[in-house]
C-alpha cells in the first residue's frame, strides 16, 4: 500500500505499478519471472516471455520480501540497477529500461548482510531511502480508519448493510496487537462482515481469536497493569469471557456471572453485545 501510494504521487503515475513477491515465486523460476525468457532458452520455454522488469518499464517495480531474493539472482539484480538493461534468459538482444525500483523486507538485512545472507552492495544499493513502516500496534490511532475503509469495502462488495462497527467491538480491535498487521486487520472485518447479521459488526462477529483476547484481558488482575478501568468495562469484558467460556449459552452464562437471565439479556443489550 506505502509502495502504491508513492507511485500514484509521483511522475510515474501514469506508468504501470507491477509488485513481486520474491518470498512466493520458486527460486528457479526467479529469474524468469523478473527478467522473461525467449523461445527455448531452457526445457519448458515454448513462448517468449516478458519478464516484470520489462513489463513495469516507465513505471515502478516494487520487490516484496526482497530479503527472500536467492543469492545467485541478487548479483544479476545489482547489476541492472547499476546498468538500467539487460537481457532475457536465451536472449542476445540488450533491453534498456527507466523504472523506479522499490523493495520491502520484514527482515533486518543489515544483519543479513553482516552474516552474507544478502550481498552488502545490493542493500546498500537499495537503501538508498528507506522507509520504516511501523506495526499496527504501534499505530493504534490508525485501527479505526483502516476498520472502516475495509468494512466499507466489504460491505459493498457482499451487498450487506452493514454501515458501523459498534464500539464494544471497534475495542476489541483497538486492544489487539495485530502480529499480521494490516492483512490481519482486513481479514477479521472481512470475516465479521460475512458473520454479521444485523446493520452493525458487534463483538460476536469478530474472529474468534480477538475476542479470546478481549476475554483474557477481562480477567487479568486490575494490578497487572497500570491502566483502570472503568466499572461497566470490567463487567462488560466479564460477560464477553462468561459468553465464549459458555460457547453463548447464556442460562449458562448468566449462572457462571451470578446474575438472573433477564439482567444478563438487559446488559447484552447495554453492552450491544446481542448478536
Amino acid at each position: 500500500m506505502v509502495a502504491k501510494s508513492i507511485h500514484d504521487n509521483s511522475p510515474r503515475k501514469t506508468g504501470p505499478f507491477v509488485a513481486v513477491n520474491c518470498a512466493a515465486i520458486p527460486a528457479e523460476l526467479t529469474e524468469s519471472e523478473l527478467f522473461g525468457h525467449e523461445h527455448g532458452a531452457f526445457t519448458g520455454a515454448i513462448a517468449q516471455r516478458i519478464g516484470q522488469f520489462e513489463q513495469a518499464n516507465t513505471g515502478t517495480l516494487f520487490l516484496d520480501e526482497i530479503g527472500d531474493m536467492p543469492p545467485g539472482l541478487q548479483a544479476k539484480l545489482l547489476r541492472v540497477l547499476e546498468e538500467r538493461e539487460f537481457q532475457r534468459i536465451g536472449g542476445t538482444k540488450t533491453i534498456a529500461i527507466d523504472i523506479r525500483v522499490l523493495t520491502a523486507t520484514h527482515r533486518n538485512l543489515t544483519d543479513t548482510a553482516k552474516e552474507n545472507d544478502f550481498r552488502p552492495d545490493l542493500y546498500h544499493r537499495l537503501a538508498a531511502f528507506l522507509i520504516k513502516v511501523p506495526s499496527l500496534r504501534d499505530r493504534r490511532e490508525d485501527i479505526p480508519i483502516l476498520a472502516d475503509h475495509f468494512l466499507k469495502r466489504y460491505a459493498a462488495a457482499t451487498e450487506k448493510p452493514i454501515r458501523a462497527i459498534s464500539a464494544n467491538a471497534l475495542q476489541l480491535l483497538m486492544q489487539h496487537d495485530f502480529p499480521g498487521n494490516v492483512r490481519e486487520l482486513k481479514n477479521a472485518i472481512e470475516s465479521a462482515v460475512l458473520s454479521e447479521t444485523t446493520d452493525e459488526i458487534k463483538p460476536p462477529s469478530l474472529p474468534l481469536h480477538l475476542i479470546q483476547n478481549g476475554s483474557q484481558a477481562a480477567i487479568g488482575s486490575p494490578t497487572d497493569t497500570e491502566v483502570i478501568l472503568p466499572l461497566d468495562e470490567v463487567e462488560r469484558r466479564s460477560i464477553v469471557h462468561a459468553l465464549k467460556v459458555t460457547d453463548n449459552n447464556i442460562p449458562d452464562a448468566a449462572r457462571a456471572l451470578g446474575i438472573g437471565r433477564s439482567t444478563l439479556y438487559r446488559k447484552l443489550k447495554q453492552y450491544n453485545l446481542l448478536p
